[in-house]
């Protein structure tokens, strides 16, 4: 195992995170519809415009291949055996890379799926226990974002409550920081009444 002050491994782990995190893949799965995704809806690459402006399946697809760039960085630095801090700067820059993505010039997703997939690498039984606010907030709101905020915001929380690593703690804070941030015109929506409710286009 790494040294927990292996500052190799730790750049190592962010560089190549913040690579796969910065896949458009929202993007890419609209544009074999022929959709630019980022001039419809919203103009955000993530799972629920793509749901809105192209289709469920493509959404659900989305929300996948977000899922997976986010968990794959996590995961190979987990079971390589790297440390704490490996693992939890693989995790940050994976959802930095979605959200700011060099390759379509920093101009990504609000990294809730991303988020999702680093999470159920480096604290599933926290990312797990949170889904079950989204769910239950989704259900009652129909609210997308509001669901993302709650669950975003009780993450932290439960890492500390199950008494992951330090580092683990510390991404986690700044994962949920960074969502909240990204979803600040949603925020701005919510409180004045104008959230638009989920609802997808066929398939």
């Amino acid at each position: 195992m790494t040294s927990a002050f292996d500052l190799g491994a730790v750049l190592l782990f962010g560089v190549a995170a913040y690579l796969c995190g910065s896949i458009p893949a929202g993007m890419l799965i609209a544009k074999r519809r022929g959709i630019d995704i980022q001039g419809q809806g919203s103009g955000n690459i993530g799972a629920t415009n793509v749901a809105r402006s192209v289709g469920k399946t493509e959404g659900a697809l989305t929300l996948l291949c977000d899922l997976v760039k986010g968990l794959l960085p996590v995961a190979v630095a987990r079971w390589g055996g790297f440390d704490a801090a490996a693992q939890a700067t693989a995790a940050v820059m994976a959802v930095v890379g979605h959200t700011f993505p060099v390759f379509l010039r920093f101009a990504g997703g609000k990294g809730v799926a991303t988020g999702l997939g680093v999470f159920l690498g480096l604290a599933p039984a926290a990312v797990l226990t949170a889904l079950v606010g989204f769910g239950v907030v989704f259900a009652v709101t129909r609210l997308v974002s509001l669901a993302s905020l709650v669950a975003a915001a009780v993450t932290p929380v439960l890492i500390f409550s199950f008494d992951y690593p330090g580092p683990h703690l510390a991404g986690g804070i700044l994962i949920a920081l960074l969502v909240i941030v990204r979803h600040h015109e949603n925020i701005g929506r919510l409180l004045h009444g104008d959230e638009q409710r989920f609802h997808t286009r066929g398939a």
